[in-house]
């Protein structure tokens, strides 16, 4: 059985992980593996130790940074690191973050959460599963959270 590692974090104002593990055992019988840290720099050492510790196929990493300049840079921080420990094990390390400006209000950064945990975990079903589906999709400007922008028209 294929294990999802779910990294998430205590600084969240929503728990993206529960929404994303619901999606999860809606579409695919995998065993959860999950891993809560204090913020997002702490997430790449918990996406590594799923992995190598826990033996995670892959992990999904949930994290919402403020909206302060000081939150941009710890997420950006936190997303090369996430990107190194992908490097280090061959292994995918979906990103999930969600940022507190990209909504308008309280209720729409709720419903972007929500609705970009759900739409990850099923990408991620189909990195475990069927990674050829991902392919018919190439170039279609598919987003997670919001609408999707379409292809380029030329």
């Amino acid at each position: 059985m294929k294990r999802v590692g779910i990294a998430d974090t205590t600084f969240a104002r929503y728990d993206m992980a529960k929404a994303a593990i619901e999606e999860l055992k809606k579409h695919a019988s995998v065993k959860i593996e999950r891993y809560t840290v204090p913020g997002v720099k702490d997430l790449p050492v918990a996406a590594k130790k799923l992995i190598e510790e826990r033996g995670c196929d892959i992990v999904m990493a949930f994290g919402m940074p403020g909206p302060t300049e000081i939150d941009k840079m710890c997420a950006h921080e936190a997303s090369l690191g996430l990107i190194a420990v992908q490097l280090l094990t061959s292994k995918h390390v979906i990103e999930v973050f969600v940022h507190e400006d990209e909504a308008k209000d309280e209720k729409e950064l709720a419903w972007l959460a929500e609705r970009r945990a759900r739409e990850h975990a099923l990408n991620v079903v189909k990195l475990l599963f069927k990674p050829e589906e991902l392919t018919k999709y190439a170039g279609k400007g598919l987003r997670q959270g919001f609408e999707d922008v379409g292809p380029l028209r030329v």
